[in-house]
């Protein structure tokens, strides 16, 4: 990395951050352009084919298998499984469902099994009346029409491509599994809600006996613990594991509004905080994926925008200097997409990384990110201290809306990315199906 004093990077990220933080900018001329075609417009990815997931296009978090697409749902309690054989045409084959109001979006694939967070399918047991209120409120405080579900975690043998045949499930008593983290090996990584709690908290399980995982740790902010009598968190402010991804014997964890923290997991049944950052006051908070880059001893850590037209202000993705991992320190952001109004309808910001999994695209340089209605970006990070879009693929608006959230906009919210070593990328959208694209760099 440049040698530049940490005054420097402070003032370099300052001024970077300071210009982006205002909800508007200036109406660009271009701004009055007619909608986007079907297949989208982008700028070094190319529009391959789209799946509306065989009716189910409530698409989240994708991973691959065998030539096999497994794609979590955000409203369909349940997972479809695509043959990928042939990208250009994506063939749903099988839909799995632990029942209705079991909500199981978000999943983890290795060593020919698949791991799956269970739990409360929270769109169709809250009444707020708008999108914000489950994102500035505590889970437990969000359930408000409660029904029947299962909670814990199923793991699955996928080594038959098309087919999941469920081999055990561990129990988690409260509102269940909001996300997880394995790469493989024995143990998993998982964001869980328990009775007790206000919100997800780090749960560790040992898969040693992959027939019976088992609860090994728990970590949490301060504040979580309701049921130990423990200070309640700020008002209006979510403090909730959204997941931790690791690298080595180093865990790194995003908090929404409680901030990112750094793991020392050399022993998994005790995990022992480093450092914990927040930049939530000023920023919005949401903070939403954790990406170590080890070896240039990097992180980037993406906040989930989660207001529509921008009515937060603008969310970011920062890139934090984690030499030294009990003082973390942000050092620049991702250019913010500039090349649409994007702020005029719907939410406009970060969502998730794509999260080098072992078996994809890895880079500790090319980073690929979504960001709701502005689509897929990719950035160059070569150098830390002044990141560079360097491709974009802008999706169009679906033809209806598939959230049953009252009081939410009708555009397209790009969700998650699994891209292949090959650069060919499965792209969902939580109201508007699948695309499949090609990096081009």
């Amino acid at each position: 990395m440049p040698q530049l004093s940490r005054r420097r990077h402070l003032q370099q990220l300052s001024a970077v951050v300071g210009s982006a933080v205002l909800p508007t900018w200036s109406r660009p001329a271009w701004a009055s352009e007619p909608d986007i075609p079907p297949e989208g417009i982008g700028k070094g990815i190319k529009h391959i084919s789209y799946s509306d997931i065989g009716g189910r296009p409530d698409s989240v978090q994708v991973m691959f298998n065998r030539q096999h697409v497994y794609v979590g749902h955000m409203f369909s309690d349940g997972v479809t499984i695509l043959d990928a054989s042939d990208p250009r045409a994506l063939k749903p084959v099988n839909f799995f469902t632990a029942g209705q109001y079991t909500r199981t979006h978000h999943l983890q694939v290795a060593e020919d099994m698949l791991l799956l967070a269970n739990g409360a399918n929270i769109v169709a047991m809250q009444s707020y009346d708008n999108m914000r209120g489950y994102f500035e409120n505590t889970l437990a405080d969000s359930i408000t029409k409660a029904k029947k579900f299962r909670s814990g975690l199923s793991i699955h043998d996928i080594s038959k491509p098309g087919e999941m045949r469920e081999i055990a499930f561990l129990e988690m008593p409260g509102f269940g599994i909001n996300r997880l983290w394995w790469p493989g090996g024995r143990y998993a990584y998982v964001s869980a809600h328990f009775d007790g709690f206000t919100d997800h908290i780090l749960c560790i399980v040992d898969l040693k006996t992959i027939t019976k995982p088992e609860i090994i740790a728990k970590w949490w902010l301060p504040g979580m613990n309701r049921a130990a009598g423990e200070p309640a968190t700020p008002k209006g402010k979510r403090f909730a594991l959204h997941h931790m991804i690791t690298a080595g014997d180093r865990g790194y964890a995003a908090w929404r509004d409680g901030g990112f923290t750094i793991h020392d997991i050399s022993d998994p049944a005790g995990p022992k905080l480093l450092s914990h950052i927040n930049w939530s006051p000023p920023f919005a908070g949401g903070t939403h994926t954790p990406l170590p880059l080890p070896k240039r001893q990097l992180a980037v850590v993406a906040d989930e925008a989660n207001a529509d037209q921008c009515a937060k202000g603008l969310f970011h993705t920062f890139v934090l200097d984690v030499r030294a991992p009990q003082n973390p320190v942000p050092i620049a952001t991702l250019p913010t997409p500039r090349d649409r109004d994007f702020c005029s309808n719907g939410t406009f910001g970060p969502h998730n990384l794509h999260e080098n999994r072992p078996g994809s695209f890895q880079s500790e340089e090319t980073i690929f990110a979504t960001y709701n209605n502005a689509g897929v970006r990719v950035f160059d990070i070569k150098d830390a201290f002044a990141p560079k879009e360097i491709a974009y693929w802008v999706p169009p608006t679906p033809k209806k809306l598939v959230d049953p959230r009252p009081n939410v906009a009708l555009a397209a919210k790009t969700c998650d990315a699994y891209v292949r070593p090959d650069g060919l990328m499965f792209v969902s959208d939580w109201n508007a199906g699948m695309h499949v694209l090609q990096y081009q760099g």
